[in-house]
C-alpha cells in the first residue's frame, strides 16, 4: 500500500490518493498552506491512435519486441498509460507482420502487455479516392472481406480491437456488424461515403470516426457531406488530432460542441514524433521535413501535412494554450472519454476503485507540462530526472 500527495487535475484541491493492490483504495483531501509545492496528480492518458514514436514505426517490418517495449516506456514519460499501437494499410503480408510482431511483445514484454489496450487496424478497407486514402498506399486498398479480418485478428492474437474502415463499400455495413459482435469497435475513416452508407454502419453498430476532418477531400459539397453526416450522428463518438495542425481551432470548437463527453483526443503519431527538427526520409511520404513548432510536412510542399509529430500530451498543452479548454477538460478528453468507449476500467479516472494509472506532473501558467511520474497499476514505471518527488 502506498499514498501519493498531490493536487486533483480537475477540483485544484490537495488529495492523498492510496493505492493498494494496483486499485486507488481512497481519495482524501486535506489542507495544505503551501499547494504551490505539490504537482497535480491525473488518470493516465489513453491513445487510440499511435502508427509510431521516436523513431519506431508499428508499420516497420523490422519491428521487434524490444521496439515495442520502448515505445510503451517511452510514452509512459508523456503520461500515456494505455494505448493502440496502429496498423495502416499494406500488403497483407506485411500487416499481418506488424501485427504479429505487436502481439508477440505483449506476450514476451511485461511493460507492453500493460500498457497496449489492444490494436487499431486502420485500412486496408478504406476509400480508393484520392484525399480521403490519404498516405495510404492504393494498391492494397480493398472492399471489407472477413476471411481476411480474421486471418488479421489470428496474427494478432485476437487482440484487435478498433477497425477503421469506409461505409462506401457494399460491404461495409454487414462487416461493420460482425465485428461488433465480437466486441471490435468499428470506426468510420478516410472515407468518400454518402449519408446513407454513414447511416448504415452507424445502424449496424459503428461507434467512432477516425480523425475527423482529416483523411478528406481539399474541398467538400457545403451540405451534405461526411463530415457533417458524423458530426450529426448520435452513435459516433469523434476523434480528433489536436496538435494545432491538422484542424483549424473553429473545427475543434464544433466538435466540443457538438459530441460533449464523445469527443476524444488522439494524438496519431508518427515516428517522428519526439525527434527534434530537421529533414527525414519516411517509408510512407518520402522526404519530409519536421519544424521546430512541431509540424511535420513533405519536402518542398509545406502546406501538405506528412502525419503527425506530437504526442497526446503535446495536444492537451495546445489545447490550453489556443484556450479551447482548460487543461483539465482536454486531460479527459485524452483519457477518460477514450477509456469510456473501449469501455476499459480506466474510465472511472482518478477515483476509488478505479485502476491506479496514475500521472503526476507540474503545469506552469504557459500551459507547458512536465510529467514527473507515471504509475500504471500502482508501479511507478517513470520517474523524471528532476523529479522533485521524493
Amino acid at each position: 500500500m502506498q499514498t501519493v500527495n498531490g493536487i486533483h487535475y480537475e477540483t485544484k484541491q490537495p488529495i492523498a490518493v492510496v493505492v493498494d493492490n494496483g486499485i486507488i483504495k481512497s481519495i482524501t483531501a486535506f489542507d495544505n498552506n503551501h499547494t504551490e509545492r505539490l504537482p497535480f496528480i491525473a488518470p493516465g492518458l489513453v491513445d487510440l491512435q499511435v502508427n509510431g514514436y521516436n523513431g519506431i514505426d508499428f508499420n516497420s517490418n523490422m519491428l521487434t519486441t524490444d521496439a515495442v517495449a520502448a515505445i510503451s516506456l517511452q510514452l509512459l514519460a508523456q503520461g500515456v498509460t494505455t494505448y493502440y499501437p496502429t496498423v495502416i494499410t499494406n500488403s497483407a503480408e506485411n500487416i499481418q507482420a506488424s501485427l504479429t510482431a505487436v502481439a508477440g511483445a505483449c506476450n514476451e514484454s511485461d511493460v507492453a502487455k500493460a500498457c497496449i489496450g489492444g490494436i487499431h487496424l486502420e485500412g486496408p478497407f478504406i476509400s480508393l479516392q484520392d484525399g480521403p486514402v490519404g498516405a495510404h498506399d492504393k494498391q492494397y486498398v480493398q472492399a471489407p472481406n472477413w476471411s481476411l479480418f480474421h486471418d488479421f485478428n489470428q496474427a494478432a492474437r485476437n487482440s484487435i480491437k478498433i477497425v477503421t474502415l469506409s461505409p462506401e463499400w457494399p460491404e461495409a455495413a454487414a462487416f461493420t456488424q460482425r465485428c461488433v459482435q465480437q466486441g471490435i469497435i468499428v470506426s468510420i475513416g478516410h472515407t468518400a461515403a454518402g449519408s446513407d452508407q454513414i447511416a448504415g454502419v452507424a445502424e449496424a453498430g459503428a461507434s467512432m470516426s477516425t480523425h475527423l476532418g482529416n483523411g478528406t477531400h481539399q474541398v467538400l459539397p457545403r451540405h451534405p457531406n461526411y463530415i457533417w453526416d458524423q458530426l450529426a450522428e448520435d452513435k459516433l463518438h469523434a476523434c480528433f488530432i489536436g496538435d494545432g495542425f491538422h484542424l483549424p481551432l473553429a473545427v475543434i470548437k464544433v466538435i466540443l460542441k457538438v459530441k460533449g463527453h464523445k469527443a476524444i483526443m488522439v494524438s496519431d503519431s508518427v515516428s517522428l514524433a519526439g525527434k527534434p527538427a530537421g529533414n527525414y526520409t519516411t517509408p510512407v511520404g518520402g522526404e519530409v521535413v519536421l519544424t521546430s513548432d512541431g509540424r511535420l510536412h513533405l519536402a518542398g510542399k509545406p502546406g501538405t501535412l506528412a502525419g503527425s509529430a506530437q504526442s497526446l500530451l503535446q495536444g492537451i498543452q495546445n489545447m490550453a494554450t489556443q484556450k479551447l479548454c482548460s487543461v483539465a477538460d482536454a486531460w479527459n478528453l485524452g483519457s477518460v472519454n477514450a477509456a469510456a468507449l473501449m469501455n476499459l476500467p480506466q474510465q472511472k479516472g482518478l477515483s476509488e476503485g478505479a485502476p491506479a494509472d496514475i500521472v503526476i506532473f507540474r503545469s506552469d501558467e504557459g500551459y507547458a507540462i512536465h510529467i514527473e511520474e507515471t504509475y500504471k497499476n500502482g508501479v511507478r514505471l517513470y520517474q523524471a530526472a528532476t523529479s522533485t518527488i521524493n
